[in-house]
């Protein structure tokens, strides 16, 4: 997109401008800084926003030409060049910069912020959404396409000054002032949720884990729930990062302090340290450290707890964990196939319970409890009313691992047949695997002479 304007001049109360100016970047930065801000709060930057558009309207100012003659408003350009902002991020200062512009002055070296002259505490560049929309929609307004970032800035870049101010957090987290603890809680979580580079810098010691989580002891991790809930949350962002995951794991403090967070923290905690679990378990030696430290029976628990909010993170990490064979005794013997079944007849999370309950159909207690719990008419009316094709599957594969554990079901799932050809038809339509499974369910029932008819 072409770009030959000049700065104009005006002769509108500048004054005004400005108090409106400061107001929008104090709104702006209320936003990007707060996780959980009010939608007044947008609503407030938008009416700013809309303020400085009717003095650009009306009297061209603070206003920059694009061809065409299309005047693009002060806050959309970025400090640096003077051009619309196609990437627009805050730094540790506050300000808003187009992305390829402040990024290549930190590569270069520079630590300042360009427009307050203020060292930076750190080097984090965090997206600013909310400018982006709206230089996005200003830009639909007139017709112009929005163009794509630049992509030849390099990636993040780990400096020094980003190490000291993560040591500086961390000696914040062991101090002896609880208000230290928590704003450093606070900071921590944000800046391992935006940045990547971040993230990494935690792998660089084994150390650095124990003294994240040192504010935390053991039997008191719930004393106080907003630093719990933080820290506990640092723990997910930083579990994220491949690099991270075995780190995390083997720390002997972080499993206790997750399974007592599952028992003991806010919802929102609970949520966070079952989502811990799922991450975490993406590495198959860490299925085992996390089934054997007893995590499966509080996160079945808190399944049966029920709360939406937590309920689908528990059932990643309960269906992740139990990919490892050992992991699906310790899940059916810590009582998940009641909590499933009872979930799944009460309509809850049909679709990530069914598969939990497949891959732990190959166990012969759950199988038997299955039997005893009603799931055979449940599972044949889903495979009968459900439209989804996965579901179907789950349930066939249960079903097919029933009637090859026994004889005591097959008179139930022949009168099915029988009347509805549920398999028979199932084996004609049903996904890939549901047809091998139906297929091998009428085979099954041929040899033993239960039906006189196959697909």
């Amino acid at each position: 997109m072409a770009r030959t304007g000049v700065l104009e001049e005006t002769d509108v109360s500048a004054k005004e401008a400005m108090e409106i100016k400061k107001q929008l970047r104090r709104l702006v930065k209320d936003i990007v800084e707060e996780e959980d801000y009010r939608v007044e709060t947008a609503d407030e930057a938008i009416r700013a926003l809309s303020s400085l558009k009717d003095f650009k309207t009306s009297k061209q100012s603070l206003s920059f030409k694009l061809g065409g003659g299309v005047h693009v408003p002060q806050e959309f350009r970025c400090p640096i060049s003077g051009e619309l902002m196609i990437d627009p991020v805050v730094m540790a200062t506050g300000q808003t910069y187009d992305r390829s512009f402040i990024q290549r002055l930190l590569n270069e070296g520079n630590r300042t912020c360009p427009q307050t002259k203020q060292v930076l505490a750190h080097t984090i560049l965090t997206p600013n959404h909310l400018v982006q929309e709206m230089i996005s929609q200003w830009c639909k307004e007139h017709g112009i396409e929005f163009p794509k970032p630049v992509q030849d800035i390099g990636e993040e870049v780990v400096t020094s000054a980003d190490r000291d101010y993560l040591n500086a957090l961390l000696e914040k987290t062991s101090s002896s002032f609880l208000s230290d603890q928590k704003e450093a809680a606070k900071e921590l979580r944000l800046l391992t949720k935006r940045s990547s580079s971040f993230r990494a810098l935690f792998g660089e010691s084994a150390e650095i884990i124990s003294q994240l989580l040192s504010p935390l002891s053991p039997g008191q991790v719930a004393t106080h729930p907003d630093l719990q809930e933080d820290l506990i949350t640092t723990l997910l962002n930083l579990s994220i990062h491949d690099n991270n995951k075995r780190l995390v794991a083997e720390n002997p403090l972080v499993i206790p302090l997750l399974i007592e967070s599952l028992m003991f923290g806010t919802i929102q905690t609970k949520s966070n340290a079952a989502a811990t679990f799922f991450t975490l378990s993406a590495i198959d030696s860490n299925k085992i450290v996390i089934g054997t430290s007893g995590a499966l029976k509080p996160l079945i628990d808190l399944l049966h707890e029920g709360h939406p909010l937590a309920l689908k993170d528990v059932a990643s990490a309960i269906f992740s964990l139990c990919t490892d064979l050992e992991n699906r005794g310790r899940a059916v013997n810590a009582g998940a196939v009641r909590v499933i079944l009872k979930k799944i007849m009460d309509g809850v999370l049909v679709a990530e319970l069914l598969a939990i309950l497949a891959i732990i159909s190959t166990h012969q207690k759950a199988i038997q409890e299955m039997c005893e719990l009603g799931a055979v008419p449940c599972l044949i009316g889903i495979i009968r009313e459900s439209e989804c094709g996965r579901d179907k599957e789950n349930c066939i594969v249960i079903l097919y691992n029933i009637c090859f554990s026994g004889r005591s079901k097959l008179k139930e799932i022949k009168e099915e047949e029988m009347a509805n050809a549920t398999f028979s038809r199932l084996a004609q339509s049903g996904t890939s695997r549901a047809k091998r499974k139906a297929i091998g369910i009428l085979e099954r029932l041929n040899k033993t002479g239960s039906v006189t008819h196959t697909a």
